[in-house]
Parts: structure tokens; sequence; C-alpha cells
């Protein structure tokens, strides 16, 4: 164990200020397992164990750009592995608490190194916990448990901060005094260790920069309204309320609600008789709802109002004899219950060469629609050479494509030239959210789409001095806002909006669902 906090502060005033990376260890094994790896230019301190020299070593306000405290710690949560690393969304101690906003970020570049990876609350104490003690923690929320990494984030300062400890004791195997590291030891040090060159990415990705806000971003109200639906029926008839298909497309929403009660299937075949179901925001078939009927399904259509009127104008032009161009993605939600519509009459298509493929009884009598999340320039080269084949060619009244997917798309056109990187938060299988990226890229921009903050790559931050952010219409603004915290814990960061249009519509909740209190 190193000596108190002046012997870190000769060891550290003699090795110069040009530091990109602090690593703060308590123990000397600690700081050995990650000191190699590490990048040059970073340098790890051994404090001491405990509170009192974890003070004193963060009183000294060592230098360096970015501050990681690193080493072993207990499990509370009792899934929690010996080896496995933990890294603190905040820092706990009895004196308060210390966010640390940036953790997902370094937790998702550990996970890609195929580290085995938990992130949670870490909290402080003075002493070993035990028993009864480390399960009341747990109940506060807290994962794991150390001596000293509440009081040496302090030591931040308000530099970015990272803190990162590796599992070496359980509630199952409980350490009996504090140095006895015998069990699980080993796997923490591999663990420790295999972090050095995360966190010295981490670091390099430290710096200032501008984040550009897109607005309008994030859930549409067509997707608002199809969770509230969601959220309702629980309340209304209680857990299990079953959902075909995903509510919208977002791996978070969709977590979120089956915590809450909700069961997600493919099928209404799936969903016993006589039980709750709510079809998705994407629409559904007359056939699924037929199938809905017979096994008498108490059903509550959360289908997105812009959605219903392209299945009304698919039925107007199929019923008055026209061969129906859909413009859209083959196998989408949206896409298949539109073509329910009318199987025998619609085509789908997605680009010229289909267009240039298809096949029609009447090419005098032709009219097109296309999915509403569609990117807007795409659509119009596909609909310009529909009307090229078919001179004749009628489509709806208005455009089918949603306003919330024009002004999301038009606010990034305003600001993607401008940034190094474009961030788009989104679910992979989200068709607005992927033509974002798509819009960006047009402007010259790299761009990426991601669930959340732990799919930001330190690579990227280390390179883009300007980032574009923005949400797709199914992403929900609290992703959106955890990501801008992570990117402003990253270093000094300059945040403005570009607003292109201010959103106010609201759609109605079906009438299978009351508005009473919540």
């Amino acid at each position: 164990m190193r000596g108190p906090a002046s012997t870190v502060d000769r060891v550290e005033r003699g090795a110069g200020r040009g530091r990109r990376l602090l690593v703060l260890a308590p123990l000397r094994i600690e700081a050995r397992a990650v000191r190699r790896g590490l990048a040059p230019g970073a340098h790890v301190v051994s404090t001491g164990m405990g509170q009192r020299h974890s003070r004193s070593a963060a009183a000294d306000r060592l230098p360096g750009a970015a501050v990681a405290v690193s080493g072993f710690c207990g499990a509370l949560d009792p899934t929690l592995e010996q080896g496995e690393l933990v890294v603190a969304t905040e820092v706990r101690s009895p004196g308060g608490v210390i966010p640390c906003p940036a953790a997902g970020v370094l937790a998702g570049a550990l996970r890609r190194r195929r580290l085995r990876v938990r992130l949670g609350p870490i909290f402080s104490t003075n002493r070993l916990v035990r028993g009864p003690e480390r399960e009341r923690l747990h109940a506060d929320g807290a994962v794991a448990v150390d001596m000293e990494s509440a009081w040496l984030a302090a030591g931040a300062s308000g530099r970015p901060l990272a803190v990162v400890r590796a599992v070496v004791d359980t509630p199952a195997q409980e350490l009996t005094r504090p140095l006895a590291l015998v069990n699980g030891a080993g796997r923490a040090y591999w663990a420790l260790r295999q972090t050095a060159p995360v966190l010295s990415e981490w670091a390099a990705a430290v710096r200032s920069r501008r984040v550009v806000l897109a607005g309008p971003r994030a859930s549409c109200a067509g997707v608002e309204r199809a969770i509230e639906v969601v959220e309702r029926a629980l309340e209304q008839f209680g857990a299990p309320v079953y959902v075909r298909r995903q509510i919208v497309h977002n791996a978070h929403v969709v977590a979120n609600l089956e915590r809450r009660g909700a069961m997600f299937v493919q099928e209404v075949d799936d969903v016993p008789d006589g039980a709750t179901v709510v079809f998705s925001a994407h629409g559904v078939s007359p056939a699924v709802r037929a199938a809905a009927a017979a096994r008498r399904l108490n059903v509550i259509d959360a289908t997105c109002p812009l959605v219903s009127k392209v299945h009304a104008e698919a039925r107007r032009f199929a019923g008055a004899g026209y061969t129906v161009a859909l413009v859209g993605h083959e196998g989408h939600d949206e896409i298949e219950g539109t073509v329910g519509e009318a199987p025998e009459r619609i085509r789908v298509v997605k680009d010229r060469d289909e267009v240039n493929g298809l096949e029609v009884e009447d090419p005098g009598r032709v009219a097109y629609l296309t999915q509403t999340t569609l990117a807007v320039d795409d659509t119009e080269v596909v609909v310009d050479a529909l009307r090229e084949r078919f001179p004749t060619l009628v489509g709806p009244r208005s455009s089918d494509i949603c306003y919330a997917t024009q002004n999301r798309q038009d606010a990034v056109k305003v600001f993607a030239s401008e940034c190094d990187l474009v961030l788009v938060v989104g679910s992979r299988n989200s068709s607005n959210s992927q033509r974002l990226v798509e819009v960006a890229e047009r402007q010259g921009t790299e761009a990426h789409l991601i669930e959340d903050e732990t799919s930001i790559e330190l690579g990227w931050l280390a390179r883009a001095g300007a980032i574009g952010l923005t949400g797709g219409a199914s992403a929900p603004e609290a992703l959106v806002q955890r990501v801008l915290a992570a990117l402003t814990a990253m270093g000094r960061a300059t945040v403005v909006e570009r607003r292109v249009a201010n959103e106010t519509l609201e759609f109605k909740l079906p009438p299978e669902i009351s508005r009473g209190r919540r």
C-alpha cells in the first residue's frame, strides 16, 4: 500500500503537468494492474487505502486532463461475479453523490473489448460491509461498494471523471479483512489490466467541443400516443397487456414497457383468448384485425393517425381499380399493414430499379403511396421515376411522409455540414432514424446511429470538435439528453440548438382508453 498523499504529492509534482490521464488507485497491486498498457502521457498514483488517504490525495489537485479512479470493489448485487468490472454511473457516500455522466461511453468501449461490465452506482464507505448491510445498500440501488472512490472522485474538480472497479468479493464470498485478497484477486487483477488501453482511449477523447442539437428531435406525437396507450392499458386492465410487434421501434421503450407488464408478441395467435392486445403504431392489416376478432380479444388500436391515412388512401385507390405502387421497405411493419389493405392491388418498390421492373395491369391507372418514415429526397427520386414510366400517375392529396420525419430531416440538413460528426439516437430497426443518418452523410458528414451513449465509440469523439445530435421520431427525448450529458462530461462543451420548426400536434387517444388521472 502506498503512503499518504504527501508522498503522492512529491511523486506527482516531479512528473510534470502535461499529462492527459491521471489514474488514482488505492493499493499498489491495483496501480500495478492498470499501469501496464496505458499510453504515454498517463500516470498512475497509488493513493493509499481508505477515506483518510483518499481525501488527502484528492485535496492535492493532482494534474491531468482527465481523472480515472481504478481498483477493486465488493459486489452488492448478488448477480455480479468476481472479475466483473463495475463502471460507476455515480459514486455515493454518506456525504453525498458525485455523478459520472460519461460512464456509459466508457462501459461501451470496455464491452467492445469483450470485457464483462456492469453500469451502476458505487457506494464508498470507511469499512468493510457484510451481510445485512450489503443487502441494505443494494436495496438502495448501489451495485458495488469500495472504500475510496467517492473521496478520490472529489479530486476531479470538474475534470472528466471515470470510476471503474473490478469485483474481488461477492455476497456469497465475502472478505474477512481489508487485505485478504486471495479469493477473486487474480480475476480482478486481470480485469483491471484489460481496462488500461481503454482508459487511455477515453482520455484521448477528452477535448473541448461544440454540440449542435437538432430541433425538433426525438419522439413525435404518434410515438408518444402509442406509448401512452400501452401505459394506460396497463393501468386500466392490469398486467399483462399484450402488444403485437414492437409498439414503436425503440429497444429502450420496449424494455421499459416490458418491465411494467407489457408482453410483446409477433402475432395475435400468441395472445390468449379474451386478453387485451394493443396494435402497434405501425398499423395492421385487415387480416390481423379479423384474427383478433376471432380470438375475442380486447383490441386497442395504437396505429398512428398518419399511418391510418395511408391505409385509407390504399383502400380508396385499390377500390377505384388502380395498381398502387407503395414506396417503402419490404418487411417493415408499416408496409406489411398497408399492403394488407389490398394485397392484390399493391406493389412495393424501394428504388428506381424496382420501378423499372414494375408490372401493372393498366399503365394508365397507377397510383403511388409512400411509407411515412422515408427520406424525403429518396422518395422524390422514386416518385419521379414512377411518373416518368406512368405519365398519368396519381398520388395522395397530401404527402404521406410524416411531418415529424420531414422536420427531423430538415433540421439535420441545416447543421450537418458544419459538424465533424452527427449522432442519431435510435434503434437499428427504426426506419426514420436510419434515414437521418443517410441525410447527414449526404451533407458529407460522418454519421452514426446509436442506441444510447454506450454505443458511442471513443475514436469518433477524439476527432470530432463539433458534434450534431438528434433523435429519431421513435427515440425518447430522455435518451437524447443522456447522450448530451455524456458528451458534455467528456470535456468543455458549448451546446447550441438549431430549430427549424415547432411541433404542437397532439393525437387523441383511441376510444378504448380513457384520459382519466394517471
